[in-house]
């Protein structure tokens, strides 16, 4: 039955102290990291990540409840939130001393929702009445403000792979405007309206950051928009509708997840996949949004394969983990009660079992990390006598294959020539600026 699980957990957790009267635990989307504040930070901070050997641990003095905690790129520089009207900064740069700086929202009577680190010296406040673009100088102790916007702001969320913020405006809270961060400055991009399945009278927040989440697929920036239904005779139930969130131009629909069910649900994307928990079932849904039905004109995409509960994980001492675990963030990461942090993987195993269409499978094999040995063994079942398949399955299994192939040296190739051109232009330039003596 193992073999049915195509998603697991990873084999490494990462351990920390879990929540108590005493002990506040904070998550850092960006580093992916886990705090354990103790008593404010009075009697401890412990900092974890899935790719940190050693934890971090310190001491900060307590000024109060520990709203937010976030470590910059590179652990260079803290940031604390304690108060609604400002964030206070430590240094933990080796040449520079361990003392603590703050910095208060600049617009008046503003409370702070959040911040989102965007660099090693760069970050954002957001308000709820507008963002602060801010450059840290751990040197002098200060900020510098860069740029600011205002507008009503309801709730954000943040991509830290692309530093998009994303922040809900108007009263029912589905005007979504995108600001974009990079070296320095901050773009505003299309704003654009997420379609409720109702309206209420009077008006009021229905869009909410947990039905919002912002990812990166194919190398394209989306954001997924989990819309509820009462399932009906009309409507088998909930979706998940992606919008494409292009840097310049309109945001627009472009796909929609059906989940034909109703309940609660959680979004993660693994291996550009799109993976929907379903709360009641303990099930997840997995979507490939290259892959959708042949008879739809539509971007319309049913789960490629059946829904499956999360491979238990076992946990010495404590026995087999099942799958109650909270969602912290769409990309890829998971928080269990008792204490533990991990990453979700794709299983490619068990697909092959799962999906009988051969032509469907290596396509989603071929867009898969690590799928070579898998690929392997599906052209070798094929190919040997007791499994044979249909010579027109063989001739489109190994059409794909050779299409692939090609596409990767024709990069090859062009890769080269433009390596060579540029080696040749550094030449040319070099013999121009120190001609040789006749």
């Amino acid at each position: 039955m193992s073999e049915e699980h195509y998603l697991e957990l990873c084999d490494s957790p990462v351990q920390f102290e879990n929540a108590s009267s005493v002990n506040n635990v904070f998550f850092d989307e960006a580093n992916k990291q886990v705090f354990a504040v103790r008593s404010g930070g009075a009697t401890g901070v412990v900092v974890k990540g899935p790719d940190d050997k050693n934890s971090i641990a310190f001491r900060m003095e307590d000024k109060g409840e520990v709203k937010c905690i976030k470590f910059s790129y590179e652990n260079k520089i803290l940031a604390v939130q304690r108060s609604p009207k400002s964030v206070d900064f430590i240094n933990f740069m080796p040449d520079l001393p361990h003392s603590e700086f703050s910095q208060e929202c600049k617009t008046k009577n503003a409370t702070v929702l959040g911040f989102c680190w965007t660099s090693w010296n760069e970050i954002v406040f957001i308000t709820d009445q507008g963002v602060e673009f801010y450059q840290v100088l751990p040197d002098k102790r200060s900020l510098k403000l860069l740029k600011s916007h205002s507008i009503n702001v309801n709730w954000y969320v943040y991509c830290p792979e692309t530093s998009v913020i994303l922040l809900s405006t108007t009263v029912q809270g589905n005007v979504l405007q995108p600001f974009a961060f990079k070296c320095g400055t901050m773009s505003k991009m299309s704003k654009f309206e997420i379609e409720l399945p109702v309206v209420t009278k009077p008006a009021k927040i229905i869009l909410s950051e947990r039905d919002i989440a912002v990812a990166t697929i194919y190398g394209q920036l989306y954001v997924m928009y989990l819309k509820h239904h009462s399932r009906t005779g009309n409507n088998p139930g909930a979706e998940v509708v992606l919008y494409h969130l292009q840097r310049e131009g309109a945001c627009k629909r472009s796909h929609i997840l059906k989940l034909n069910t109703t309940g609660k649900f959680a979004l993660n994307v693994v291996d550009n996949l799109v993976i929907v928990h379903h709360q009641s079932s303990q099930t997840s849904f997995m979507f490939d949004i290259k892959m959708k039905d042949t008879d739809s004109n539509l971007n319309i995409h049913q789960p490629v394969l059946p829904a499956r509960s999360i491979h238990p994980y076992k946990i010495a001492l404590t026995g087999t983990v099942s799958v109650s675990i909270t969602v912290l963030c769409h990309s890829v990461t998971f928080l269990l009660g008792s204490g533990y942090l991990w990453y979700l993987q794709v299983k490619l195993k068990p697909v092959v079992s799962l999906l009988q269409d051969k032509s469907k499978l290596m396509e989603f094999l071929l867009r898969r990390r690590d799928c070579k040995m898998v690929i392997l063994s599906v052209c070798s079942q094929m190919l040997s006598r007791g499994d044979k398949g249909s010579l027109p399955v063989v001739a489109i299994v190994f059409d794909k294959l050779n299409q692939v192939y090609k596409e990767y040296l024709e990069a090859e190739q062009s890769y080269t020539m433009v390596s060579f051109c540029f080696s040749a232009l550094i030449l040319t330039f070099s013999n121009r600026m120190c001609p040789t003596n006749s």
